[in-house]
């Protein structure tokens, strides 16, 4: 390939797999950047143009480089919500312009309709809640969508209860009954897709201690922190890409299994110190770090006393290259 392909090949490479990887909540776009970092364009065409003439590989690599770091800025870079279209002529784009202050919560309604109940709330500070029923023995949370940093932090007399922080997006909240298991739907709306400055979608949820828990998380890119040392669960389900999860479980049932797979992720897992656990790796190159832990096999590591206990947490880790943590505390 002669030299002048080079970088119109790697512009579209780019471009392609960046979208891809957009499309599936990996990447995150802050299209808004071009506002203040058009000058980038400047600087690429203007080392294209000192370097038309140069065929060595040297000065094709310098091109490639200041290519990948200038579209890379652009696009993803996180500076604020200052933007500036020309030197001196400045604007601002805030979130809390676009608030709306009509929170839609949900009415304390019977929930022995087994018709969902739907809540969306478009971009600003939002406020979500499920009543409890006291016959409610099982309940189920699903969680879904990118961009967001999910939190469970405390306790609610709610069955349910979250407040979110989100720049431009929108959730989509709905409950229903499965039988005897009462299901809250929790969803970032569109997530795969462009977002901007996501980093600054926040939702802080809460849950009732009573019933025992199935909590399941589908996510692209994302933070997750769950402190469930208070909650009785019986399944944790965590699916990431570029996800970070940080999870604290406390006494475990007879049996709660927690199965985890990521991408290129960073996990996370604090179990009790007199908790009877075993673990189960599929990881690849990951890196695993399980403090406490006898290895039976290849793929398997079991704390001290494990086939005796009456309660046991089973773990089931699968991932490509990421970083699993597991410590007792």
């Amino acid at each position: 390939m002669k030299n002048d392909k080079i970088i119109p090949g790697v512009i579209l490479v780019l471009i392609g797999a960046a979208i891809l990887l957009g499309n599936f909540g990996y990447l995150h776009f802050r299209l808004y950047n071009i506002f203040h970092l058009w000058p980038i364009f400047l600087v690429i065409a203007g080392v294209n143009l000192v370097f038309a003439h140069n065929k060595t590989i040297w000065a094709t690599i310098i091109k490639i480089t200041v290519l990948v770091v200038g579209i890379g800025l652009l696009f993803f870079g996180n500076f604020g919500e200052r933007y500036n279209f020309w030197p001196r002529h400045n604007f601002s784009f805030h979130s809390d312009d676009f608030d709306d202050n009509n929170n839609n919560n949900s009415d304390d309604n019977d929930d022995d309709n087994d018709s969902a109940k739907t809540d969306f709330k478009m971009s600003g500070n939002g406020a979500f809640n499920a009543p409890f029923n006291a016959g409610t023995k099982l309940a189920r949370l699903n969680i879904s969508g990118g961009g967001t940093a999910y939190k469970i932090t405390d306790t609610t007399n709610q069955l349910f209860n979250a407040s979110t922080r989100d720049d431009g997006g929108r959730y989509d909240f709905s409950t229903n009954k499965d039988d005897s298991v009462y299901v809250v739907n929790f969803k970032m709306k569109d997530h795969k897709g462009f977002h901007f400055d996501s980093d600054k979608n926040e939702a802080q949820m809460r849950l009732n201690q009573n019933p025992v828990w199935d909590i399941n998380v589908e996510t692209g890119a994302a933070s997750v922190d769950f402190d469930l040392s208070k909650f009785k669960v019986r399944t944790l389900k965590l699916h990431g890409g570029a996800a970070a999860f940080t999870i604290k479980l406390g006494a475990p049932l007879f049996l709660t299994n927690v199965d985890i797979s990521t991408g290129v992720s960073g996990v996370e897992v604090n179990i009790p110190e007199n908790a009877a656990c075993s673990i189960e790796t599929d990881s690849g190159l990951s890196d695993n770090h399980f403090d406490g832990f006898n290895k039976t096999s290849d793929n398997n590591y079991e704390t001290p006393g494990f086939a005796s206990a009456k309660n046991k947490i089973h773990i089931h880790i699968s991932g490509g290259l990421s970083d699993f943590k597991v410590s007792r505390y």
